[in-house]
């Protein structure tokens, strides 16, 4: 119950023209990965239009079954339906995740952490992914996502309270910031 709290919680603030739909079928799970620095952009799409922001790869697992999509976020074009070799990156609750570098699975603990100048966050969440080679049996997928981006395309400020499932010290890890309340 509590990981469907913090999820609701995270996507409460993306309402600005969210389209939210359970996409069912192969999707990426960032949730608990890292991210590296490319010389790549990302476009994402905003309620003002598309944003360019730097682009980081999280190498996630490819999961089966139901998963929480923004049709309208991310990159996303209003389909759950990926092109061929590629899967979306989607959130879903899960107890246990695929994790690098071994890709066991591994129990899943939220980390809250204050960004940096040096260490920022990476939004995952509805964008592409390509399909790449397996490790250890688990199927894989390299995504293109957004370097210090909240979920509405708004940029995330240094000191900005941020919640992941990666372990604790990950290099711009996948998540998103934590609401503020009024």
């Amino acid at each position: 119950m509590k990981y469907l709290i913090i999820a609701t919680a995270l996507l409460a603030g993306t309402a600005f023209a969210s389209d939210f739909a359970i996409c069912v079928g192969e999707y990426a799970l960032c949730a608990a990965s890292g991210t590296t620095a490319t010389i790549e952009t990302v476009v994402v799409n905003t309620k003002d239009g598309p944003v360019t922001y730097p682009g980081r790869i999280a190498i996630c697992p490819i999961l089966r079954g139901p998963a929480i999509a923004d049709l309208s976020g991310g990159n996303m074009t209003g389909s759950c339906t990926s092109p061929k070799g590629h899967v979306w990156s989607l959130f879903s609750v899960r107890q246990t995740i695929p994790q690098a570098p071994s890709w066991d699975r591994s129990k899943v603990v939220f980390t809250k952490y204050t960004t940096t100048s040096t260490n920022g966050v990476s939004n995952q969440f509805s964008f592409l992914c390509k399909k790449i080679k397996p490790i250890n049996g688990v199927p894989l997928a390299s995504c293109l996502g957004a370097e210090n981006e909240m979920l509405d395309g708004s940029p995330v400020v240094v000191g900005t309270a941020v919640v992941t499932e990666a372990p604790a010290g990950t290099s711009y890890p996948v998540g998103g910031p934590l609401p503020t309340l009024p």
